[in-house]
């Protein structure tokens, strides 16, 4: 079963355990006046998450589904959640839209949001930011909620185990030993490590994020800003 969470007023943390990869994949669902849902789910956990959807609101009234990049955690169950929300309009880069989205996963043509663009859902102001390869992929970027704080991070901050929902505790150590890890099996180089990365963490450092909402692990409500500091420099110890 899908465990539901609300990680800030009004965003729900929909978090479903798989224990043989062992590993948390998240979603995270706004109620506002145009809805919106973060990551989709693999088209494999399309009826759970969908029925954990419907016990927050009708999943016929979901007008925006975000994601950072392409793949199927992110964005695989896309033609599944447009065919039962008649309205539902996909949000990502450019590059996603045009390399991958609209031909592969999507029922109907997505919306690219330029670097900075701010989408307005009602309370709620969502400003996208452009991550070319952070965490991975040509086509990445991230969505933050300017009103509540909220940084959707993807990739980054992943941890693996069913761990609590929401902490304030430490969660680099976390990602780092999953940093480990991965570089010693088949995962290895999972995200890279280029000439960008540093620069475009400090970037999104510098928004001060209170909640980050990562998709495999814990969501951590503290001092963002921090914590992606300190993020970068796992990376940079493990990876560069």
């Amino acid at each position: 079963m899908s465990r539901i969470t609300e990680i800030a007023p009004d965003i729900f943390r929909i978090s479903t355990f798989i224990q043989e990869l062992d590993i948390q994949f998240n979603q995270f669902v706004v109620r506002d006046e145009e809805p919106l849902l973060y990551h989709t789910g693999m088209r494999g956990l399309f009826p759970l998450v969908s029925e954990a959807v419907a016990g927050l609101i009708d999943p016929n009234k979901i007008r925006w589904i975000g994601f950072s990049h392409f793949e199927a955690d992110e964005c695989g169950a896309l033609r599944e959640w447009q065919r039962i929300s008649p309205d539902a309009t996909a949000i990502c880069s450019l590059v996603s839209k045009i390399v991958s989205v609209d031909d592969v996963v999507a029922e109907r043509p997505a919306r690219a949001l330029d670097d900075g663009e701010l989408l307005v859902t009602g309370k709620f102001r969502f400003r996208f930011l452009k991550t070319p390869h952070v965490p991975h992929a040509w086509d990445a970027g991230h969505l933050y909620e300017e009103n509540s704080g909220t940084f959707f991070s993807s990739d980054l901050f992943h941890q693996n185990g069913d761990v609590e929902p929401v902490t304030s505790s430490d969660i680099v150590g976390r990602f780092k030993e999953v940093l480990i890890e991965y570089q010693t099996g088949p995962f290895a180089n999972y995200l890279p490590y280029t000439t960008k990365t540093e620069q475009i963490l400090r970037r999104l450092a510098d928004l001060k994020p209170k909640t980050i909402a990562s998709m495999h692990g814990s969501t951590f409500i503290g001092d963002g800003e921090a914590a992606l500091h300190d993020l970068a420099q796992a990376m940079k110890e493990v990876l560069a």
